[in-house]
């Protein structure tokens, strides 16, 4: 699994299936704060992701 980090960090690992979501968590990202592209198209962070995929988190900015 190629996971792309929203500083552009790339990690390349062996990963059994996996939620989205629960990556996420376990690199320490909140999951509300960020957008998710699995393969290219931007899916919801509850997709399960299999070892060939790819993960890009981007991170967005808000305020008022």
């Amino acid at each position: 699994m190629k996971i792309i980090l929203p500083d552009r960090k790339t990690i390349e690992e062996e990963r059994e299936p996996a939620v989205i979501k629960d990556i996420l968590e376990s690199l320490g990202i909140n999951p509300a704060s960020v957008i998710v592209a699995k393969n290219g198209n931007i899916v919801p962070d509850d997709v399960i992701l299999e070892n060939a995929d790819e993960l890009k988190i981007i991170s967005f900015a808000h305020g008022g």
